[in-house]
């Protein structure tokens, strides 16, 4: 290929209400069962690809990718490569965040949705919410549901080669203008055991994991009812029960993992609290110790004084996010 072919792209991170927890294929990134998410608009991934150069670069966050890092990316490329009508040569990407990475906060899904709509404009081809998302989940299971804004479900689909397990939108985001969500940052500390290393053990040795793959896949159709009524007290409850069990088959593994801290305890134990005095405010937690808290626009200040007196880091309040985008502002 004599020319050189660029495009960036930025998405959002989403916040699963109901989580993706163990996949069935590992190769093809197939879950045990569907997911349901919201996308978080004040957080966002930018990523620029560019095929045509000597040989594959992979920069995050202004650092060359470490060696599990570059090769995700790496096989993601590769994967369109193979699929591609023409040959595409090496790659550089680089991509950066405007929050923690690997602190629980689906870095991964923001950073792999936009590569993969990065990558498949700069190899000329039209968007496509289906085959981005299916592109994405290649990279990061829970990706796909970055592709588009608003709130998500993840089908875990039946086909062998995993052509009918992607996302799509349930809700836009103008469906709930009113809904806030607080991601809280207790510890921004990359993680000792990583989302897809935790899940992978918890399939393999947790006695709880079959009745966790029964319990979440039938909690996606009450979670999307809750939504479609902007049900805030149904969602939140549904969103702390579905994150506890998660957590408890973590927990059940041999050897457990934990990814809460004190700190994380001390929040959600605090915000129970409150919610009995009235706060409309609830929690879930994907695998790290920060959690993102559900409340509306009226009562976003007063959950925000309450993570403050317990201790965060720092809090930033997202509405709904909106879908992946392609951008003119290049990061080289």
């Amino acid at each position: 290929m004599s020319s050189r072919h660029k495009a960036t792209a930025v998405a959002h991170p989403n916040i699963a209400l109901v989580k993706y927890w163990g996949k069935r294929d590992e190769r093809l990134v197939l879950p045990h069962q569907s997911s349901l998410s919201v996308t978080l608009g004040q957080l966002e991934v930018s990523t620029t690809v560019e095929f045509g150069v000597e040989q594959d670069e992979v920069t995050l966050q202004g650092k060359p990718a470490q060696e599990k890092e570059r090769a995700r990316v790496i096989e993601m490329l590769q994967r369109l490569r193979e699929r591609a009508s023409e040959r595409l040569g090496a790659a550089r990407v680089s991509s950066v965040a405007n929050f923690p990475a690997a602190a629980g906060l689906a870095s991964s899904a923001a950073g792999f949705a936009a590569l993969a709509v990065a990558v498949r404009a700069a190899a000329g081809l039209p968007f496509d919410v289906r085959e981005a998302s299916i592109l994405a989940r290649l990279g990061s299971g829970s990706a796909c549901r970055s592709i588009q804004g608003g709130f998500c479900v993840w089908r875990r689909g039946q086909a062998p080669d995993g052509s009918d397990s992607y996302a799509s939108q349930l809700f836009s985001e103008a469906h709930w203008p009113d809904l806030r969500l607080l991601v809280t940052i207790l510890s921004g500390e990359k993680k000792e055991i990583t989302s897809r290393e935790g899940m992978k053990h918890t399939v393999e040795t947790s006695p709880y994991y079959s009745a966790w793959v029964q319990d979440a896949e039938a909690e996606v159709a009450r979670a999307t009812e809750r939504i479609r009524d902007r049900d805030l007290a149904g969602v939140g409850n549904i969103s702390e029960r579905n994150a506890w069990r998660m957590h408890a088959a973590a927990l059940g593994a041999d050897p457990a993992i934990c990814y809460l801290h004190p700190e994380t305890l001390r929040m959600v134990l605090a915000l129970e609290q409150e919610r009995r005095r009235g706060l409309p405010a609830w929690f879930t937690l994907d695998a790290g110790p920060n959690p993102v808290l559900l409340t509306d626009a009226a009562h976003l200040s007063a959950v925000e004084a309450l993570v403050a007196r317990v201790g965060a880091q720092r809090s930033i309040a997202c509405g709904v996010g909106t879908d992946a985008r392609l951008s003119e502002a290049h990061l080289f």
